[in-house]
């Protein structure tokens, strides 16, 4: 039996999620924007992604309110891709990811060290620095290389 091309059948917060930020390149592409990325050339060189494809995704990101267009160029007509507000609380989610990953799928360590810019402390899975004990949240972060890098 084929599994469904949906989950749209499911009544579960999750599978709803799912169809939204399921797929590989929107959460690369979502990584890419907390690191800072804005533009569509630089998330094509940085995710390797065909244009078609991170077209396709920065649009369904915009049309959910995930990430908004930004213009920053008038001639020819250029955009930015800024996360919003819905954009932002998905970060929790995707350090859980992050740090999931190290711990499972990341034999030589890790490949990027989520750090505290506070102090010489980094994140971890309680959302606190591991250092001073400060709450964390996307703004008080910046990833340095890891061991795995």
């Amino acid at each position: 039996m084929a599994l469904p091309r949906t989950y749209d059948s499911q009544n579960c917060s999750i599978a709803r999620s799912l169809e939204v930020v399921g797929d590989r390149w929107t959460l690369l592409i979502i990584r890419s924007a907390f690191e800072g990325i804005r533009r569509f050339d630089d998330f094509q060189d940085v995710l390797g992604v065909a244009r078609n494809i991170l077209t396709d995704r920065l649009t369904r990101l915009c049309d959910e309110g995930i990430m908004r267009r930004v213009p920053y160029q008038e001639r020819p007509e250029r955009y930015e891709y800024r996360l919003t507000r819905k954009g932002v609380e998905l970060w929790p989610a995707m350090m859980t990811l992050l740090l999931w990953g190290d711990r499972h799928y990341a034999p030589d360590g890790a490949p990027v060290i989520v750090g505290h810019r506070g102090c010489a402390g980094t994140l971890t899975l309680g959302f606190t620095c591991d250092a001073c004990g400060a709450h964390l949240g996307p703004t008080d972060v910046e990833p340095r290389r890891g061991p795995g890098a």
